[in-house]
Formats: structure tokens, sequence, C-alpha cells
């Protein structure tokens, strides 16, 4: 099936895929009926559920920032909802061919039985590497809204349970390293967001984290910044924070700059 070409007001599913995981991606609000979620229950990552005629719910789910309406085929309900949204002032785009196009682009697609409950996250405190690497993953491409409680080490199943809480990148957690592969590694295979960009990203975090970083080239620069991070910033909600940029700036060499170098000489002599 060929992937309708988007009109006016739409948004093709590979240029959505393209903001998905950036700082400043839109907001993607899901409105396909329940009949039709139940014959292919999946989300598009960082995808929020709302249904076509709660103009309340749309509201506050856009709120002030660009969003994406996507159905089924991209037909009534993403454009009767979007029209509802601009009326309000909003910036919406419709996905244009629906959840059925991005299926058949083959882009990623978490199964909704595997969506997180609940917005909050625990772990070990002072993070170095995969720690502050996961919650990005999580923000960016599962639940923008996710919070991170970095408590100490023994305290993090009983935080977990108390508060609610999904531990990661404990020996206990459901979330961890298994084998060679890290946190970020499980993060990614249980919500299937992999992507070529993704991928290559969790092989320098894994080497970075891993006592690899000798395997990978970049793993050393990661591990070398991650170290100098950690000695800046004594709290940890401070230092997640700072870090989100570089793995903004990571994600982006993964996806785009692969093959980019750069060499003083050759510059300054063009």
């Amino acid at each position: 099936m060929a992937t309708p070409k988007p009109g006016f007001d739409e948004i093709s599913p590979a240029q959505l895929m393209r903001l998905i995981g950036l700082p400043d991606a839109p907001v993607v609000i899901d409105v396909c009926l329940p009949e039709d979620v139940a014959l292919d229950p999946v989300r598009i990552p960082t995808a929020v559920s709302a249904t076509h005629g709660d103009l309340e719910a749309l509201l506050n789910l856009s709120a002030d920032r660009h969003c994406v309406v996507v159905c089924q085929k991209g037909k009534k309900l993403s454009h009767g909802a979007a029209a509802l949204l601009r009326a309000h002032g909003r910036t919406v785009d419709v996905l244009a061919g629906g959840m059925t196009a991005w299926r058949a682009a083959g882009l990623p697609a978490i199964p909704i039985d595997r969506l997180p409950n609940r917005p909050l996250w625990v772990t070990r405190h002072r993070p170095k590497i995969d720690r502050l690497a996961c919650p990005w993953l999580i923000r960016r491409f599962v639940d923008p809204s996710a919070k991170v409680l970095y408590v100490p080490p023994a305290e993090v199943d009983a935080v977990s349970e108390k508060f609610g809480a999904i531990a990661f990148d404990t020996p206990t957690a459901a979330f961890t390293h298994r084998d060679e592969k890290c946190t970020f590694d499980a993060i990614i295979d249980h919500f299937d967001l992999h992507t070529p960009a993704l991928d290559c990203l969790a092989k320098v975090i894994r080497a970075a984290d891993t006592g690899a970083a000798r395997m990978v080239p970049e793993a050393a620069g990661l591990l070398a910044f991650s170290v100098g991070l950690s000695r800046q910033f004594k709290d940890d909600q401070t230092l997640l924070e700072a870090a989100l940029p570089f793995y903004d700036a990571l994600y982006r060499w993964a996806r785009d700059g692969q093959g980019e170098t750069h060499d003083w000489a050759e510059e300054v002599a063009r």
C-alpha cells in the first residue's frame, strides 16, 4: 500500500516520525475508535488517547503546543477533531492516512498493553549513563510527562511499591541489564522502539555503560561527558535536566550525522 501524499493541514508518517524524539515534538493525539484499536492495539510513540468529540480533553492535551491528530484512516475523526481545535486557536495537523498509513510505513508502534499506566519511575541515585539515557528515552519516545525519582539503591524497591513507581536499572527491576545489554536496550525492546538511530544510540550507550568504551569510538566521549557532568551537579534532578540536551544532540548525530567528520586544515583551506 502506497503512503498517501499529505494534503493541506496534513503531515505524512515519515514527517511525523522525524519530529518524534525531538525536544519540541508535537503532541500526538490519538482519536481512534475503540473498535479500531481492538483490531490493531498499538499507539504511535508518545501519543495520548482522547475521544474525538471531547473538546475539554482535546484542549487540555493540546495546550499551547503544535499537535497532530491521528485516527485509523486519517479521515473524518481526525479532520473533525483538528478543525475543532483550530476553531479554538490551536495549531494542528492531521496524520495523512492515519494509523493505517503509519503501519504500512513500518514505523515504530508501541503495543498498548505495554504502555506504563503511571508516569512515575524510580532508580538509584547519582546517575551517570544508563540512568540518564533511560529517562531521556522514556520522555522523548514513551511518555513526555514521565518523572524520575532518584533514591538510595537500598530503597528503590520499597519506593517503587509505596509510590507506585516503575523501577529501572537495579538487579530486581523489570527494566535492567540482561547479558551484554543494558537498561536502555531493555526499554527499547519492551516498547518496540527499534529504529536505526535508536539502535545506533543504544550501541554507544551500552559500550559506555558496561566498560566497553574502547569498542565503540563515540562511547569514550559519552563516558567522559557523563563523568564530568556527575561531578558538576550534586542534585540529581538538575543533573538530569542538564543531560537531556546532550542526549538530544547525540540522537541527532545518530539519526542524521554519523558520516560527518571535521578536519581543521580542510575547513580553513576552503
